[in-house]
């Protein structure tokens, strides 16, 4: 029952990823708490596992919610994700089973310790929890306040093409993005992140340089 439940919302997830897109992708990331390197991050994760990430997905936090919809996106077969899935779901229910079953003395000695503590526990592990995620929302907010001192709105960023005013656009997306929608800005050249600082040299140190990604 628990393998086929969550190869069931698996399997939902990666129907709205085969029929919405990208999109899908990026509302998940929204929510998360790191939304400025979710798609990123997953992405390359995809990229370099391709189908046998749906095997470990559900032991990796974040990967877990968006590797179905992501398999969806970039055309799996419909079969072959039910396999992966099945295997990856298999896996992590067994490893839960199996490791319940272990150490079940252990479990009953924490639950007992924990029951001794009360509504103790429950703030305690409640204000760790908040704190965390204050500290995530800081930073993140830290982190925008920085970015919007270069950032330019699509609209500027046309005023500037249609003046014919000089700059050089660097495409900067995944691969995968680009797989998933190869429009890009008219003029533009594309450029892996990851390659940014190691040829930098292909960038033009006479005009303004703009770079834009998911």
């Amino acid at each position: 029952m628990t393998v086929a439940g969550a190869m069931a919302a698996d399997f939902l997830w990666f129907e709205l990823g085969r029929r919405k897109g990208i999109r899908i992708l990026q509302l998940l990331c929204k929510i998360s708490l790191a939304p400025d390197s979710c798609v990123r991050r997953t992405e390359g994760i995809y990229a370099k596992q391709g189908a046998r990430s749906l095997i470990v997905a559900k032991f990796l936090p974040g990967l877990s919610t968006v590797a179905p919809p992501l398999a969806g996106i970039f055309h799996m077969r419909p079969r072959r994700f039910l396999l992966y899935d099945a295997l990856g779901a298999s896996l992590w229910a067994g490893s839960v089973l199996g490791l319940g079953y272990v150490f079940s003395n252990q479990i009953e000695s924490i639950a007992k310790y924990a029951e001794r503590l009360g509504t103790g526990a429950a703030v305690l592990f409640g204000g760790a929890f908040a704190a965390y995620i204050v500290w995530k929302f800081i930073a993140r907010r830290r982190f925008l306040k920085e970015l919007r001192i270069a950032r330019i709105s699509p609209a500027e960023l046309k005023r500037k093409m249609d003046s014919g005013e000089e700059i050089t656009i660097v495409d900067l997306r995944h691969a995968l993005d680009f797989e998933a929608d190869p429009e890009t800005i008219p003029g533009a050249f594309r450029m892996d992140a990851d390659e940014l600082q190691e040829k930098n040299e292909r960038l033009p140190r006479d005009r303004e340089v703009i770079l834009y990604c998911t």
